[in-house]
C-alpha cells in the first residue's frame, strides 16, 4: 500500500484553501488502489483534510508531536505516538510517505518540503496558497544542484491529485 504524506497549515486556513484541499482529496479518492494518507496533526488545515479523508473512506495516519499526543483524535485514525517533538515528527511523517503533498503552510510545511527533497521524495505543491510556503516555488523544480527529488507546482488541485496518483503507481479511474 502506498502512503501519501501531506504537509498542511497548522493555523486557521483561508476558506479557498479548504475548498482546494477538499477537491484534492476527492480526486485522490479515485486512485486505485486508494493510498493511505499521513498527516502531522489534527488542527488547522490538517483537521479539515483528515475529516474529509475519513468521510470518503481513506485510511489516515496521524503523527502528532509529543506535546499533542494526548489530544482527542477521530477513532478511525491511526495515531502514531512517537514520543518526539514537532520537528522530528515531521521527519517521520515525510519518511513514511512515498511522496509529499504540500497544501500550504508556514515553517513546518517548509521544513517538510526540504526534508522530502533531501530524502529523495518528490513533492507535489499547491500554489498559490497565500501562505509562507509559497516562497519555495521560486526554487523549483530543485532546491540545489544535487537534484535529489523534484518539486512540482500545481494551481489545479484536481491535476495535482491525478499526478500524485500516477506517481504512486496507481491508475486513475474516472468515476
Amino acid at each position: 500500500m502506498k502512503v501519501v504524506a501531506i504537509a498542511a497549515y497548522s493555523g486557521v486556513p483561508p476558506q479557498e484553501l479548504v475548498e482546494k484541499a477538499n477537491v484534492f482529496i476527492e480526486e485522490l479518492a479515485k486512485c486505485n488502489p486508494k493510498p493511505i494518507l499521513a498527516l502531522g496533526g489534527y488542527w488547522g488545515l490538517m483537521k479539515n483534510i483528515v475529516d474529509k479523508a475519513l468521510s470518503i473512506g481513506f485510511t489516515v495516519l496521524i503523527f502528532p508531536p509529543i506535546e499533542r499526543e494526548d489530544w482527542d483524535y477521530p477513532e478511525k485514525t491511526i495515531v502514531i505516538k512517537s514520543g518526539v517533538g514537532f520537528r522530528l515528527r515531521s521527519v517521520m511523517l515525510v519518511r513514511t510517505g512515498d511522496v509529499l503533498v504540500a497544501m500550504g503552510g508556514g515553517a513546518g510545511t517548509m521544513q517538510e518540503i526540504v526534508t522530502a527533497y533531501t530524502e529523495g521524495r518528490d513533492v507535489y505543491m499547491l500554489y498559490p496558497t497565500s501562505l509562507p510556503s509559497d516562497r519555495i516555488t521560486s526554487m523549483t523544480p530543485h532546491l540545489d544542484d544535487r537534484a535529489t527529488a523534484t518539486i512540482k507546482v500545481y494551481k489545479d488541485p484536481r491535476e495535482m491529485a491525478k499526478e500524485v496518483c500516477k506517481a504512486i503507481r496507481g491508475c486513475f479511474e474516472e468515476k
